[in-house]
């Protein structure tokens, strides 16, 4: 038989500046079971989204090494048997990240800091320096983008190419239902399986946009959740799904691409 696997999301509301108030909304839903290999959280949820200033979102950031927002989420892991990525508002040395990161029930496991910052993020983050890294998680490999990375549709190509059976998209989004209408196309035009974690809720002048959404290799929508509700979704699928990339007898996503005729890919805008 195929092997099965359960991958799910939170949407929820982060609180801006008050990571003990998040981890207890996290708590509840937690405790309310959850029966998931994989659970992805939205972005920056340590620390909120829509800073008031530079120093609010310095205060409201961690290091990886010393975070206690990942050691809470480690203990969930642990606790639950499951892996979880969630978005990270990562301190390191001197600057920035908006940083997504995977938690095992081992521990910590790996980050991925967001190549293209969107609007104001521009005020707080540097861009992301440490590539497209794929992880290993339970027997599935795993691809981390964020939020407005899902315009740009070479870094899904990347991952997948890296061999990532699913892509988790921490995201904060607000412009209403775009992603959400991209996000299935990506997972059928480079067959694989999807998990973007929306958030909900508003913070200031932005209002997010909800709809989380779980997309398998056919473009399929297995579940979405609504646009305004605080709730979990989870569905099944079947790894193996994401390692035939074969359309027809004779086709391959892969084996029928041209490199040769993509260097304008590559090329630096003037």
């Amino acid at each position: 038989m195929p092997e099965i696997k359960r991958i799910g999301y939170i949407q929820m509301s982060p609180v801006l500046g008050d990571m003990e108030s998040t981890i207890q909304k996290i708590d509840e839903i937690v405790s309310q079971g959850i029966s998931a290999d994989i659970i992805v959280l939205p972005e920056l949820c340590n620390s909120g989204y829509n800073f008031i200033n530079y120093e609010q979102a310095w205060k409201t950031s961690e290091e990886v090494e010393h975070s206690l927002f990942i050691q809470y989420l480690e203990s969930v892991s642990k606790n639950n048997g499951l892996f979880i990525v969630s978005g990270f508002n990562e301190r390191y040395r001197d600057v920035l990240y908006n940083s997504s990161i995977l938690v095992s029930p081992q521990g910590y496991v790996g980050r991925y800091r967001k190549l293209h910052l969107f609007m104001n993020e521009k005020d707080f983050f540097m861009p992301g320096n440490e590539g497209l890294p794929v992880f290993d998680a339970g027997g599935l490999k795993i691809g981390m983008l964020i939020c407005f990375d899902w315009i740009f549709p070479e870094v899904w190509r990347i991952l997948a190419l890296k061999g990532a059976d699913i892509i988790c998209h921490p995201s904060n989004l607000v412009l209403p239902g775009l992603a959400q209408k991209a996000v299935p196309i990506h997972a059928l035009t480079n067959r694989i399986f999807i998990v973007t974690a929306n958030r909900v809720g508003s913070e200031g002048n932005l209002t997010f946009t909800g709809m989380s959404t779980i997309a398998d290799p056919g473009g399929n929508v297995l579940i979405q959740a609504s646009d305004t509700g605080e709730e979990t979704g989870i569905a099944e699928i079947t790894p193996a799904l994401a390692r035939n990339k074969s359309v027809t007898p004779r086709n391959d996503i892969f084996r029928d691409r041209r490199p040769d005729v993509y260097d304008l890919l590559t090329m630096t805008k003037n």
